[in-house]
This record gives structure tokens, C-alpha cells and sequence, in this order.
């Protein structure tokens, strides 16, 4: 039995779950989320949400825990939400947003001007002293890591300065540079 996929998942106060056919649909305050399955059954007991799978297939057991996964998210995003925060680090490297744009200065001879999706709030912070932040929230937890992703690989951190955009926290492994 998958360890995962044999918890029920908890819905708190707020949000609806709703299951019909082969579509999960979440509804809570901050949103609503829907996610099709197959190969499983959704059912929901009160307060809980219980998947449970026919077989002992090694597909359906892959997508026991995979869509507890997903419900689990799926509700924590519309009760929560999900962000990220990335941090610029680099000399001359500057974030500004004017509502959805986002205005990325990452060394290269042209800004990287990024229309980011409606579901994810984009804000900057830039302080005197410190590396600028772009902090990403939204009710989707995929959208929110594809778009931090996307933003990411504009400029990956490289091991010996450390120099590009990472996320807040993230330890980069360094390299020693040339030995003299």
C-alpha cells in the first residue's frame, strides 16, 4: 500500500471538493482548482478525502499516491496558497514588475521584459544593500513553479561567483576557481 496515497487528505473549513466522473473540482477562497484521474477512486467522507485504487497494478499504484499528491495540493493552494521567492544575485542585476510585466536586468545588453500568467501575484523588493526579490504567489502550485522555473533559467546560478537567480535559500555548490 502506498504510504502516501493511504492518508486521508483533510479539507478544512471553506473549501468544497467536488468529484464527478473522472474530475476532481476544489473550490475555496482563494480559488478554484479542477484535476481529471483515472485508475483510482476519489471519494469524499465528511471531512476527508480518501483515494483508494482497484488493483495492485504497478500503474495504478503509481497513481494512488500521485493524486492524493495532487488533491493535497490542489486544496492547500485554494485554502493558502503557494509561493516562491526568488533572489537576484549579481552585480547590476535588478527586478521591477508594472502589474503583470516583469522587467528582468540579468547583465545581457537588453532587459528580459516576462508577461506572467493573471492566476500568479508578481512582486518585487529592492532594498539598498541587498539582492533584489521576486516573490510569486497563486492557488496553483504547478503554475507558480513553472513560472519560477521559467524565470530561473534565464540566468542558472554558476558555481564559482555564485552569480544568477536562485531561489531565496537555496545552497549553491561552489567550485574552487584556478589555482595559482
Amino acid at each position: 500500500m502506498s504510504r502516501i496515497g493511504k492518508n486521508p487528505v483533510a479539507i478544512p473549513a471553506g473549501v468544497t471538493v467536488d468529484v464527478n466522473e473522472n474530475i476532481v473540482t476544489v473550490k475555496g477562497k482563494l480559488g478554484e482548482l479542477s484535476q481529471e484521474y483515472s485508475d483510482v477512486t476519489i471519494n469524499v467522507d465528511g471531512d476527508q478525502v480518501v483515494v483508494t485504487r482497484s488493483t495492485d497494478h504497478k500503474d495504478h499504484r503509481a497513481k494512488h499516491g500521485l493524486y492524493r499528491a495532487l488533491i493535497f495540493n490542489m486544496i492547500e493552494g485554494v485554502s493558502k496558497g503557494w509561493s516562491k521567492e526568488l533572489e537576484l544575485v549579481g552585480v547590476g542585476y535588478r527586478a521591477s514588475n508594472q502589474g503583470q510585466k516583469l522587467d528582468l536586468a540579468l547583465g545581457f545588453s537588453h532587459n528580459i521584459v516576462l508577461n506572467i500568467a493573471p492566476e500568479v501575484k508578481v512582486e518585487t523588493v529592492s532594498e539598498k544593500g541587498k539582492n533584489p526579490i521576486v516573490k510569486l504567489t497563486s492557488h496553483d502550485k504547478q503554475l507558480v513553479g513553472q513560472v519560477a522555473a521559467k524565470i530561473r533559467g534565464f540566468r542558472r546560478p554558476e558555481p564559482y561567483k555564485g552569480k544568477g537567480v536562485r531561489f531565496v535559500g537555496e545552497q549553491i555548490r561552489r567550485k574552487a576557481g584556478k589555482s595559482a
